[in-house]
This record gives C-alpha cells, sequence and structure tokens, in this order.
C-alpha cells in the first residue's frame, strides 16, 4: 500500500534578521585587515610607540625650544672633577632637572639629546626606506612581469649589488664624502650620504620580493582579462599589478625601518656616520664606551632608544603581515 503524499503547507521560516529592517553590510579588505590587527594586542603596543616616535621625532625642535631643551648645552657644574668629570649623584646624574641624567666630560642632558637624536635616526631610516623600496619596486614589478631576457639582466644586478660587502662600502664611501660634496657641507650632507649608501645598496632585497610576488600576479585572471581589454604593459604595470603589491611593500617597509636605524647607528657608531656636535644614537654609544665601566647608565639610554624603537617596528610589522595574509590564523 503506497503511503499518502502529505500536500500541506510547510509553515514559512522566521524572517531573517535583515528583513526585520536591520541592515547587513559588507566589509572591505581593508576592514577586514584592521579588525585582524586590532586582535593582535603586540602589535597594536607596537603601533603606538611607532607613533609616539614619529610624534618626538617630527615635534623635536619644538619642544626643545617649550622644555627649554638644549642637546649641546654644557653643564660642568653637574660634574665632579675629582673623578675625571663623572656626574655627580647616582644614575649618571639623574635628577628632577635631568631625567636621564648628564654625559661625562661635557655634562650635557642626556633626554635633549634622546629627543635630538631621534629625528635624525628616523629621517635617515624612512629617507633610505623610500629609496631603496622605489627601485627595487620599480625594477622587481618589471622583471616579474616581462621576463626573459628582462628577468635574467635585473636578477644578475640584483646579484651583483648582494654581494658587495655593505658595511665596508658603507664605511668607505661615508668617510671619503665627509670634507663636502655636491656643494653640500655638514649635517645636510651626512644625512643626505647616509640615506643614499643605505637605501641604494638595499634595493634587491625588496626587489626580489617584488619580482616574486609579481611572477605569481602575472598568471591571474585580472591580467589576461586587462590584456584582452588592449591593455599594454606600463598599463598593466602601474594599474593592475602595483595596487596588488601594496600590502607586501607595506609589511616589508615595516620591518626595513629598524634595520636601517641598526646600520645609521652603526655607521656613526664607527664614526663615519653623524658627526658631533649633532646628536645621534649611535655617536651617543661611541662615546659611552669610554665610560660603560664607571657610568653604565649614560650607554644604557641611547642603547634602550634604540632597542625600543626596532622592537616596536618588528612587532608593527609581524602584526601588518598577519592582518594582511588572508591564509594567516
Amino acid at each position: 500500500m503506497s503511503t499518502p503524499i502529505d500536500t500541506t503547507e510547510a509553515a514559512p521560516e522566521p524572517a531573517l534578521p535583515a528583513a526585520a529592517g536591520i541592515r547587513i553590510e559588507g566589509r572591505s579588505l581593508g576592514r577586514i585587515a584592521w579588525i585582524r590587527f586590532k586582535r593582535d594586542k603586540a602589535a597594536m603596543a607596537g603601533g603606538i610607540v611607532v607613533i609616539l616616535l614619529v610624534l618626538l621625532a617630527v615635534l623635536a625642535k619644538p619642544l626643545e625650544s617649550v622644555l627649554g631643551l638644549d642637546p649641546n648645552a654644557q653643564n660642568p657644574d653637574l660634574l665632579n672633577a675629582d673623578l675625571g668629570g663623572l656626574p655627580n649623584g647616582s644614575f649618571g646624574g639623574m635628577s628632577g632637572s635631568h631625567l636621564l641624567g648628564v654625559d661625562p666630560g661635557l655634562g650635557r642632558d642626556l633626554l635633549a639629546r634622546i629627543v635630538e637624536g631621534s629625528w635624525v635616526s628616523l629621517l635617515v631610516a624612512f629617507g633610505a626606506t623610500v629609496l631603496s623600496n622605489t627601485i627595487g619596486t620599480v625594477l622587481g614589478v618589471i622583471a616579474g612581469y616581462y621576463g626573459g631576457w628582462v628577468d635574467t639582466a635585473i636578477s644578475r644586478v640584483m646579484d651583483t649589488f648582494l654581494a658587495f660587502p655593505l658595511l665596508l662600502f658603507a664605511i668607505s664611501i661615508s668617510a671619503s664624502l665627509q670634507g663636502g660634496a655636491f656643494g653640500m657641507h655638514g649635517l645636510p650632507l651626512h644625512i643626505s650620504v647616509l640615506i643614499f649608501v643605505i637605501g641604494f645598496f638595499n634595493w634587491p632585497y625588496m626587489g626580489r620580493i617584488v619580482r616574486g610576488q609579481t611572477l605569481s600576479l602575472r598568471e591571474r585572471e585580472f591580467v589576461f582579462a586587462a590584456r584582452s581589454l588592449g591593455a599594454r604593459g606600463p598599463f598593466i604595470l602601474f594599474k593592475e599589478l602595483l595596487p596588488n603589491l601594496v600590502g607586501p611593500i607595506l609589511v616589508y617597509s615595516t620591518l626595513l625601518i629598524p634595520t636601517n636605524i641598526l646600520f645609521e647607528a652603526a655607521l656613526s657608531f664607527l664614526g663615519v656616520g653623524i658627526q658631533p656636535p649633532q646628536a645621534s644614537w649611535g655617536g651617543m654609544m661611541n662615546d659611552a664606551i669610554h665610560y660603560y665601566q664607571v657610568d653604565p647608565e649614560y650607554l644604557v639610554v641611547p642603547g634602550l632608544a634604540i632597542f625600543l624603537t626596532v622592537l616596536a617596528f618588528n612587532l608593527l610589522g609581524d602584526g601588518l603581515r598577519d592582518a594582511l595574509d588572508p591564509r594567516s590564523n
């Protein structure tokens, strides 16, 4: 016997929230990345520190004027002549008027010199990063898109630059241009030379990353669609490929900036970077090696400034990498 078919209509399902007047909005890729980034507490902390450091560097001169800080003002009355010019008091002469103490020998305020050195380090690091990213991105995307002999030629140039002993090369160039060059002298010359040396010889790292990403992107459907519509190489390079490379370029930039900060500090430490009396974190550490046994605080202050800056940029870079990578957890 066949089972009778129930022809009665089923009860309608409850209405979705959207049908009740609640608006459902889609999330853009940028918003999704921001939500993912906010969940990373370490990256958020690093980002906040980076913002504060940038503000400190930009407002260094106004802050020195408002707070009455003079990085080159000497205070011999704060030094003990019987101890070879060491600061009076404990912890390098820390006091209410000199929160981080003073340096031995000259008695200059360390807080003022840290603030003054911040804009130098960040200016060199950002300038070198922009230079290396510009060269590396342009050559990397051209090599990855066109391939063939163009890719081979650019790749061999990258290999040649990577074979240079960068530190020794930077020392020799910086030392040979200390007196004056290109119509510049003093601090503008030193900063320009550092930006050029660090940025120009570091571009192959960005070039390799962009080349690898371009090799993958050039086989995607949107590139074939642009070609089928008659788009030529330059249009595809700068309108189709480069917008899709912003994420990797941004992430690598945040990781390259602390490397450049360390490079500038190393050159200043070796005496071929920023020259005195201009304050720089690496130069302060160079001065501190003569006193670290009797006044360790003089070495700790600039070393801690470099450490916190590099750590903040690294945390920010790791967080951006995870936020912009949809495959990460």
